[in-house]
């Protein structure tokens, strides 16, 4: 797709600068709150007219982050460049540094992000736990892991993968001849043992250029077929020893990583003799899901952090505002038409605060999320449940 031909961005007077965004999807939509309020101005590079950020970023063409000359006429106009997704190809980002532009985070800490086997690699390097783990390019070397570690395995594309995508549990070595078969020319697979664990967590953590580091509280990630349907913030009865260890291997990867901007680590909490223990599943380098309950329930959003830590400006007030908050995602169902049930749940419930993306409505597509806060966690599930069911048509009432 050819580029879309747009005026030259318009900059706020005083001197502020331009943040562009690769990606036009709800990540970046939900950073242009806080740029107005901090005074700066988004441009996102879009992938249609109507995409998420689109609809809300006055400064949006069109192009295909694919696209190395469309990235590059886009990065011109932009003071930094950041990201709304990890899958910008290597050509790309290479073209963009040869170019001198400010890219947060670097294509150097990116790749741990976008290539699962680089970055098993590199957290074992520095002493980071991690499920036992192995490269399999053929049946053989995936049937003497599962030997040694137990079947079933989950296997993973190293690169591509996001909500449960890119992941298969395996029983046996056969079941992932397909995948093994498409994947020998790119290096093969990522073969991980299945670990028992008691819930997943992830704890969020931003990271300015000049080293500043900040770090929200632990929350609970509650996953339905793969996708994160609700966030606990914090998580509930996590012991105080292990929420400074997991706090500690955040901010110990995003300094040896060299990463800027916001980055999310979800983890596996492991039930063991004594304390819990925990292994970190996934990374990601931008602002993430489980972190949207900071919009509502912190004193800086991870949104607003993001902003702050690319442009090497002193980082926000992490704390939360309340005792609890519940974040519900809400997913699409069979209803297109959301306003008259918008309409319903803000009258129903004014302590909520509902978050849509302008995305279409399709079945099992994260179209928004609703946040609630308050002292009383059973009632704030309760009711962010009830809110995103009666988004999706689940419940009428």
């Amino acid at each position: 797709m050819e580029p879309t031909t747009s005026a030259p961005v318009r900059r706020a007077p005083g001197g502020f600068p331009v943040v562009g965004v690769i990606g036009g999807g709800q990540l970046a939509r939900m950073m242009q709150p806080p740029a107005v309020n901090l005074g700066l101005t988004l441009a996102v590079l879009a992938e249609s007219d109507d995409a998420s950020a689109a609809l809300v970023v006055p400064h949006a063409p069109v192009g295909q982050h694919t696209d190395v000359e469309a990235v590059r006429a886009f990065a011109r106009e932009c003071d930094v460049v950041t990201f709304d997704h990890e899958h910008v190809p290597a050509e790309v980002l290479s073209a963009l540094e040869a170019d001198g532009v400010v890219l947060h985070p670097s294509p150097a800490a990116l790749v741990y992000a976008q290539d699962k086997l680089a970055m098993r690699r590199r957290l074992t390097e520095i002493g980071i736990p991690c499920p036992a783990w192995a490269q399999v390019t053929d049946l053989a070397g995936l049937q003497a892991f599962g030997d040694e570690h137990g079947w079933p395995v989950v296997v993973k594309t190293p690169r591509g993968g996001y909500d449960g995508k890119g992941v298969r549990v395996v029983g046996t070595a056969a079941e992932a001849a397909d995948w093994l078969d498409r994947a020998v020319e790119s290096g093969g697979l990522l073969a991980e043992e299945a670990v028992g664990f008691s819930r997943e967590l992830a704890v969020l953590v931003a990271r300015s250029p000049s080293g500043q580091a900040a770090v929200w509280p632990v929350v609970e990630t509650v996953q339905t077929d793969g996708i994160c349907t609700e966030v606990l913030a914090p998580a509930p009865e996590l012991s105080e020893e292990l929420a400074v260890q997991v706090t500690e291997a955040a901010l110990r990867i995003v300094g040896e990583l060299d990463v800027t901007g916001v980055m999310a680590v979800e983890l596996f909490e492991i039930p063991g003799e004594g304390q819990p223990t925990y292994v970190v599943n996934e990374l990601a380098m931008r602002p993430h899901n489980s972190g949207h309950w900071t919009i509502d329930g912190s004193v800086t959003s991870q949104f607003e952090q993001h902003l702050r830590a690319v442009l090497d400006l002193p980082l926000g007030d992490v704390r939360a505002r309340a005792p609890w908050t519940v974040m519900g995602n809400v997913l699409g169902g069979d209803y297109p038409e959301l306003y008259a049930t918008y309409r319903h749940i803000l009258a129903r419930d004014p302590g909520l605060k509902v978050h849509l993306y302008g995305k279409g409505v399709r079945p099992g597509r994260k179209i928004g999320h609703v946040n609630v806060s308050g002292d009383d966690l059973a009632d704030l599930r309760g009711r962010a449940q009830h809110a995103a069911d009666y988004l999706q048509g689940v419940i009428t009432e």
